[in-house]
This record gives C-alpha cells, structure tokens and sequence, in this order.
C-alpha cells in the first residue's frame, strides 16, 4: 500500500499533462476550417491550414499515449486500492 501515494501523484503528472496537451490542441483547432482546396486560388488560407494540420499531426501521438498511459494508470490504482480494501475485509473474518 506504500506505492499508492507514488502512483497517485504519477497518475497526477500524467493527467496533467494530457489535459494541457488537450487544451494546446484545442488553441490550435479553433481556428482550423474543414476546406478542399480544388483550385490555387486562395494560396494563403491553404498554407495556414496545412500549418495547422501539421501542428496538429505532431501533438497527436503524445495525445493519444498520454490518454492511454492515464488511463492505464486509472485501471492500476482502482485495481490496487481495491485489492487492498478486499484484503482488509477478509482479514478480520480468518
């Protein structure tokens, strides 16, 4: 039960920073419009856009394996604690 504390401020960090890749992801987007560009006739707007997508494209892989990593961390200290809170009741009753 020592590691509890550790992995809850582990869990912490890593939620943290999600959200605050959430967030930047959430600044870049908002001014992202859903355009095909067929003709060349708007060649400012079309180089912002692919700016965008390409800040976009970088952010999302640490996005999705801080999620991942998050969540994993969820599973593993509900897992822990309640392995612990089940030990604990089957204790007294032995």
């Amino acid at each position: 039960m020592h590691a509890l504390p550790a992995l809850i401020v582990i869990w912490a960090v890593l939620t943290g920073m999600f959200l605050a890749l959430l967030a930047y992801n959430g600044t870049i987007t908002r001014y992202e419009e859903n355009q095909l560009f067929l003709e060349n006739v708007n060649p400012r707007e079309q180089q912002r856009q692919t700016v965008i997508m390409r800040r976009v494209n970088t952010v999302l892989p640490y996005i999705r394996a801080l999620g991942g990593l998050s969540a994993i961390m969820t599973v593993v200290i509900i897992g822990i604690y309640t392995w612990d809170a089940w030990q604990r009741i089957q204790g007294p009753m032995q």
